[in-house]
């Protein structure tokens, strides 16, 4: 896996071409994000995810979870 010094160099690297291709790529996974966000939103407000709220408190009650590593119980 590449690092985040090595994907900068190369994208110095680049024609100025490739680059705005990287960048017009670069909104596009933006504008794909935020359509992503905007539906998880309108799902919590419209209720079709309580059910995983809903089945988190019944195993936590029913001592069916752990912490996760690196969190304390609150």
């Amino acid at each position: 896996m590449l690092t985040v010094e090595e994907i900068q160099q190369a994208i110095v690297s680049l024609s100025s071409e490739d680059r705005g291709r990287l960048h017009d790529w670069m909104i596009e996974c933006e504008d794909a994000w935020d359509d992503w966000d905007r539906q998880i939103v309108a799902d919590i407000e419209a209720g079709r995810l309580d059910f995983l709220a809903e089945e988190a408190e019944r195993d936590r009650r029913l001592g069916r979870l752990r912490n996760l590593p690196g969190f304390e119980s609150s």
